[in-house]
């Protein structure tokens, strides 16, 4: 499947963003227990839980023939999460908007200044059992290749993503993982040699399904 050029695409997400959702359907697919990801288990509604938000990022890739995405690889000696591929984001702050949380991160963690992006609407909100955190998505797009500058305390490594990679089926693979003793086959986006599991991909896999349901998308 081919997506729009990047200035087209942009165009087109904010009315698709603002319509129904793929929501628990699409998180499933990139879920680690799948069968366990119940609407009531990932909903925000009436969790007492800290609240973050993760920035979808978009700006022109190839020429601007397509679009793309930036996510970080966490420093390995960090407490929580070391080492993993995630959307850069971070804890709400007082009384922010998951639209001023995500791009405040956005700058703080890859150096794109938050009066650059432009906000396009969010994905589903998805609550994260484990770290007792419920995330907003914010999808957002700036018009040029942004001369990222990463906060090395916290990133190690930057990975800029076309969304034909996302979209091809190919990309989506499985591993095995050990948690408290037990083995499991885990879903993973494969991205220039990382591994992108958890609710990174689960988020993800709603933007590549609401990718998908774009009108203008070919064949």
């Amino acid at each position: 499947m081919v997506l729009p050029p990047h200035s087209e695409l942009v165009g087109l997400l904010p009315s698709v963003l603002n319509g129904t959702l793929p929501g628990v359907e699409a998180h499933r697919t990139m879920a680690t227990y799948p069968a366990r990801v119940k609407p009531e288990m990932i909903s925000v509604e009436g969790k007492d839980a800290r609240e973050a938000a993760t920035l979808v990022l978009l700006y022109p890739y190839h020429g601007g023939k397509e679009s793309a995405l930036v996510l970080t690889v966490r420093q390995p000696e960090l407490r929580d999460h070391s080492g993993q591929v995630s959307l850069p984001g971070g804890s709400r702050d007082g009384s922010e908007t998951a639209e001023e949380t995500a791009l405040r991160e956005g700058w703080e963690e890859i150096g794109v200044p938050a009066e650059h992006p432009t906000v396009l609407g969010r994905l589903s909100p998805i609550h994260v059992p484990p770290g007792g955190f419920s995330v907003f998505p914010v999808v957002a797009s700036v018009d040029f290749a942004p001369p990222f500058q990463i906060q090395e305390a916290e990133v190690a490594e930057l990975l800029e993503v076309p969304l034909s990679h996302l979209m091809d089926p190919a990309t989506r693979r499985t591993s095995s993982r050990k948690l408290g003793g037990s083995v499991f086959e885990a879903p993973y986006f494969a991205v220039d040699g990382h591994e992108v599991w958890g609710a990174t991909a689960m988020i993800l896999a709603e933007f590549v399904a609401v990718l998908r349901s774009i009108p203008r998308v070919c064949a």
